[in-house]
């Protein structure tokens, strides 16, 4: 507000941004712009520059806003309490500018006394100091190009192969040196074009949310309407986005609204009582994580979690959200002992207000953002995790396959010898691969804890496990669904993933090691350019085996299809060390097809069984199959042909 002042302000004055709907809506769990309400917000009242503070503790008796500005004076700057009951403490302050640190003084009713950080700051101190920094989100983007075209870039018949990162570790300024970062731009600088050439066409981002311990990885934050400031601002983390974006690559968001700390400046009893948590520690405590778990039966919970994921995709542009423990919030049993839990209202298992909230978020989201994706990382078997509300879903646009994820990691750390016995727990995934829209997920959570790193899961000496490797990457790029792989995966890092250091980028001076990275790239580019892998990835229609019952030589082979008549791949997959030569594989059509990518490759450091030059599909039933191709199966390898005529 601007104007011509006509009479001395008061230390806190009366003002207010919100209306009385916008009441109504926080207090009906159905605001999701609570970002332009709540929070520090620079303006002008009467002429004067100030910042406009608004909190929400309802348990409160006193409020007052202390910062640099005033000497952190618990008493001097007192903010109003709302008239309509809403627990909304307000009001103007002359003279505070941007980049003042500041946090609230709470006095509860019970007499408690607390100092918090602001659950809306758009800025935090670098940790381990904790105030809000009170900081405008002003940007001029530059991205039109890539947001008016996202749409056909995020849909599901479109290729989506993720790379995961954590900004702190996949490069550090000093590997040694914990304390010291990349900036976002720094980051960017080396990271996009990384992304571009390795041919991913989107990067998922551990939680960039601010944190207060770096072990959390993210997972456990105070400030969820904050870029972390470890990086820099918010605006050189918008940078980032936009230049993913110009560089044709999306962005997505871990986001975590399952759980959150309990550092004294954080969420945990905000104002003395049981604020964003439930009371009931049955319903309101982690055990497996020492945290707290969101009230989802609070209205003005359900609002604070909705406008923040909404915050993500306006203020920043980004392109989706992946959304962290859906299992853990949607089972009230989760990770829980007998007694440990409270069943609900129905005597069952199920926390129906996490379920109606994500509902809600899912249908917000695609209301307002049609081009964006969400995606579920719910290891469970609840239905229809991403099937539309409409139809008794949650409305997620994709889902973690965690099975694929478990059996084919079980399968592939089996000596080649012993596998012929395991074929099915490998073709299982098969059987309800279309029952969700899944993403097929190679992350973080499986090469740390002692878990390994990939390539070290692998048998054999050092070129089986490269070959082996080169393979199971082959094999999840022509399995239907997305794909996520976490950093390092890509080169095969020998040591599991440390967050206090960076990846081993040392390794590529090694054949081995570039050749899988090379395979990975390749892999890429045949996926994004191939109608047949992605167009169809979550429909039965766009799969059909042809080898699936040769056990004793390990060899699976299938058909991937596009929309079009006639658009198809074939995949072949060796299993074993064996070369197999002159292998018969039955086909639904015949003519000449063209090997368009084999791991065996020796680019990739394979031992060269390939198949060159044009292979003619001979007129001969095998295997219920009208022609057959006759190969070279590479040992350890995956082959891929194209038909080229019929």
């Amino acid at each position: 507000m601007t104007g011509v002042i006509n009479r001395p302000l008061q230390t806190v004055q009366p003002f207010s941004l919100f209306s009385s709907g916008d009441i109504a809506l926080f207090q009906a769990g159905s605001h999701y712009r609570l970002y332009e309400k709540f929070g520090a917000h620079t303006l002008e009242y009467e002429g004067v520059p100030g910042t406009y503070f608004a909190v929400w503790a309802p348990d409160a008796a006193f409020v007052a806003v202390m910062g640099d500005f005033n000497q952190w004076d618990h008493y001097t700057h007192t903010l109003l309490p709302r008239w309509d009951n809403s627990g909304i403490w307000e009001g103007f302050v002359p003279g505070v500018e941007a980049g003042s640190l500041y946090k609230y003084f709470i006095r509860s009713n019970s007499g408690e006394v607390l100092q918090k950080g602001d659950p809306f700051a758009t800025r935090w101190e670098v940790r381990p100091q904790t105030a809000s920094i009170v900081h405008p989100l002003d940007h001029t983007w530059n991205d039109k190009k890539w947001m008016q075209g996202r749409k056909a870039n995020n849909s599901l018949n479109s290729p989506i192969a993720v790379y995961e990162v954590h900004l702190g570790s996949w490069r550090r300024p000093d590997p040694t040196n914990e304390e010291l970062y990349y900036s976002y731009g720094e980051i960017a600088a080396m990271l996009v074009p990384y992304v571009k050439e390795m041919g991913f066409t989107h990067v998922e981002l551990m939680p960039v949310m601010e944190h207060p311990f770096d072990g959390s990885w993210g997972y456990q934050q105070t400030g969820y309407y904050a870029a972390t400031s470890r990086y820099g601002s918010p605006q050189e983390f918008m940078d980032m986005i936009e230049a993913f974006h110009q560089a044709e690559i999306g962005v997505i968001l871990d986001w975590v609204p399952s759980h959150f700390p309990h550092d004294a400046h954080g969420l945990y009893r905000f104002d003395g009582s049981h604020v964003y948590e439930y009371a009931d520690m049955r319903k309101g405590y982690h055990p497996d994580w020492n945290s707290y778990i969101f009230n989802y039966a609070r209205s003005e919970v359900r609002s604070f979690l909705l406008s923040n994921a909404i915050y993500w995709l306006d203020k920043f542009h980004i392109d989706g959200l992946r959304v962290d423990a859906v299992a853990s919030m949607i089972h009230l049993d989760y990770s829980r002992e007998r007694g440990g839990w409270v069943p609900n209202e129905l005597g069952g298992n199920e926390n129906l207000e996490a379920i109606s909230f994500l509902k809600k978020l899912n249908e917000t989201v695609y209301a307002l953002f049609p081009d964006v994706q969400t995606i579920a990382e719910d290891s469970t078997n609840h239905y229809g995790v991403s099937r539309p509300t409409f139809m008794g879903g949650l409305g997620f646009g994709m889902k973690w396959m965690m099975g694929w994820m478990n059996d084919t990691l079980d399968y592939f750390k089996k000596d080649p010898l012993h596998r012929k016995w395991y074929q099915n727990d490998l073709t299982f995934s098969l059987v309800y691969a279309f029952s969700e829209n899944f993403m097929l997920p190679l992350s973080h959570d499986e090469v740390v804890h002692g878990k390994s790193p990939l390539l070290y899961k692998m048998p054999g000496d050092e070129w089986q496990k490269c070959a082996n490797l080169r393979l199971l990457y082959g094999y999840m790029y022509t399995h239907p669904g997305t794909k996520l792989l976490f950093m390092g995966g890509e080169f095969g890092q020998t040591s599991e993933w440390n967050y206090r250091s960076e990846l081993d980028w040392h390794l590529l001076k090694y054949a081995t090691h570039k050749g899988i990275q090379d395979f990975v790239k390749d892999v890429n580019q045949v996926y994004r350019q191939s109608t047949a892998l992605y167009e169809l990835q979550f429909e039965a229609e766009g799969f059909e085996w042809m080898t699936v019952n040769d056990y004793d030589n390990c060899v699976l082979a299938y058909i991937r299809r596009g929309k079009a008549a006639g658009d198809l791949l074939l995949i072949v997959l060796n299993m074993t060390p064996v070369p197999r030569e002159h292998y018969p594989v039955g086909i639904p059509q015949g003519g000449i097809w063209e090997e368009i990518l084999n791991s065996d490759h020796p680019k990739y450091y394979g031992s060269g069984v390939i198949n060159s030059g044009p292979q003619k599909a001979a007129k001969q039933f095998y295997n219920g199959r009208e022609y057959t191709l006759t190969l070279r199966l590479p040992p350890l390898g995956i082959t891929i042909l194209k038909p080229v005529t019929v």
